[in-house]
């Protein structure tokens, strides 16, 4: 089902696309910021391992380095059917974890050392199970497709914008000026609709996630438990993040903050625990 709503809300940004570049620019319009956004966001979806390492000073380790957490990763990774990621750990006391990577075969699981440190075996098993299936999803590719249809969308906007303004494009011939004032609400509504749209494939997956998250760990139980510790202390230990790559994290890191949950990149927990604690495990 969250397959099927992933498939529809891309549907819906492409026609969001395809009717705000109709409006101004026509095909070219469409053309133009769709080729640019495509650009910006392949560079991200290629290197985006290297980027957000970088970006939270993430260390890999060996089996040497951390066995505990090496052996669940290994482990899961098996069952899953997938190659053995690389593991990293990002230095501080906020507890999260995240996965990065273009494909199976570049793909990084980052832990922080907060999670380490209040997690159990069994919760940190349904955790890297989560980011695991996140990796075999190719969620790190939907992201990037709903990225640039969104970044086009707004590219699009912001010219419409400017073209309201200054009275170009084909509303400044309306005589009485309702075109120009439908123009300027398109400009504004369209980003703000994209956003949203954006958010909701994001939450979608991380429901896909949880799902397959708690199959490959064996059961539900951990992955529950661990959400409901990480939750708690995410907002005692908040963490310096990026907002740009909050949709990344297992729990969202601006949860301490006073972000309304429409804009939120994750599902509230408690559904997120409900949905798991129901669910079933054959086999």
């Amino acid at each position: 089902m969250n397959n099927v709503k992933t498939v529809v809300l891309l549907g819906a940004l492409t026609g969001l696309l395809i009717l705000l570049g109709g409006f101004f620019g026509g095909k070219q319009g469409v053309i133009i910021a769709f080729v640019i956004a495509t650009v910006m966001n392949l560079g991200s979806y290629w290197f985006s391992d290297k980027i957000v390492l970088a970006m939270y000073r993430a260390k890999e380790v060996s089996e040497q380095d951390a066995p505990q957490l090496y052996s669940v990763v290994k482990g899961l990774a098996l069952k899953a059917g997938l190659p053995m990621p690389k593991v990293c750990i990002v230095p501080g006391d906020a507890p999260n974890a995240f996965a990065t990577g273009r494909d199976e075969r570049h793909a990084v699981v980052a832990v922080t050392e907060g999670i380490l440190r209040i997690l159990g075996r069994e919760e940190l098993e349904g955790v890297l199970a989560h980011e695991l299936t996140h990796i075999k999803n190719r969620d790190i590719l939907v992201g990037s497709i709903a990225a640039t249809l969104a970044g086009a969308i707004m590219m699009i906007a912001s010219m419409a914008k400017w073209a309201a303004i200054f009275g170009f494009g084909r509303s400044s011939e309306d005589d009485d000026g309702g075109g120009i004032i439908g123009l300027i609400l398109l400009a504004v509504l369209a980003p703000i609709a994209a956003l949203l749209i954006q958010m909701a494939i994001s939450r979608s997956r991380e429901y896909l996630a949880d799902q397959g998250g708690a199959r490959i760990a064996g059961n539900p139980y951990g992955l529950a438990s661990a959400l409901e510790k990480l939750s708690l202390a995410s907002k005692a230990i908040p963490m310096d993040t990026n907002p740009a790559t909050a949709h990344m994290f297992i729990v969202n890191p601006l949860s301490a903050k006073s972000f309304v949950n429409l804009f939120s990149t994750h599902p509230p927990i408690e559904e997120r625990v409900r949905r798991l604690r129901e669910m079933k495990i054959i086999g």
